[in-house]
């Protein structure tokens, strides 16, 4: 599902961000990706959706090889992947349901079906009662929600998560990580990035972790790993 082999970053001011990483994961896995701040994570997940490209190396995900990819091509791979952002990134003057909707409207899904769909979604994540609201009606973790149910909505094989729960409470970080797990019991793969120690030691997936640029472990059923 997501291969990356000799995979190097280096920005043009010199840092390099990420050294030689080979790394494969499988459809369906949950991998948890910790590290100290300013270790590379970021890099990592952000070149697994082509935000970044690597300096040398290649990256394979869903059957596409994103170091040969033309820029042109980038938005249809994405169709394919959820990404999850820490500060969920919804459209402020839409409802719920717009704001889901959204991304089945862009790749001109028929309106029977994205009506269907959105609301599927919605019920999954809890917010099937929230439709017509809009984003700064609901809490974070609403708004959170929201972001995984735009996520998934094009049902894809992979979701990317980056810090999703790094603004939350933690009764609500709970909230969110139940809903990962739902959704990676329907065979998605996860792949998320996290400083949450209580969530990565207690929901037990593999863990990557990665300091100054290099994965130094990789285990399966892993624990966090760093002092907090």
């Amino acid at each position: 599902m997501i291969e990356m082999s000799e995979v190097s970053k280096t920005y043009p001011n010199g840092v390099v961000a990420v050294n030689s990483f080979n790394v494969k994961i499988k459809q369906g896995e949950f991998v948890y990706v910790v590290g100290p701040s300013g270790s590379g994570k970021t890099t990592f997940i952000k070149m697994m959706y082509r935000e970044e490209k690597p300096t040398t190396g290649s990256i394979t995900v869903n059957g596409i090889n994103l170091s040969k990819i033309r820029n042109t091509k980038v938005p249809l791979f994405r169709r394919n992947l959820g990404v999850v952002f820490q500060d969920f990134k919804l459209l402020p003057t839409l409802t719920v349901y717009e704001n889901v909707a959204f991304a089945m409207e862009v790749i001109e899904k028929h309106p029977v079906e994205i009506k269907r769909r959105v609301m599927e979604v919605l019920d999954l994540v809890g917010l099937k009662h929230k439709v017509r609201m809009l984003p700064d009606e609901l809490s974070g973790g609403e708004q959170q929600r929201v972001s995984i149910a735009r996520s998934i909505v094009n049902s894809p094989k992979v979701v990317i998560a980056d810090e999703p729960t790094g603004n939350l409470d933690p009764e609500t970080s709970w909230e969110i990580m139940n809903t990962l797990e739902e959704i990676n019991k329907r065979d998605t793969t996860i792949v998320m990035a996290t400083h949450n120690k209580d969530i990565v030691n207690n929901l037990k997936h593999r863990v990557i972790a990665i300091e100054n640029g290099r994965i130094v472990r990789d285990e399966q059923r892993g624990e966090y790993g760093y002092e907090i």
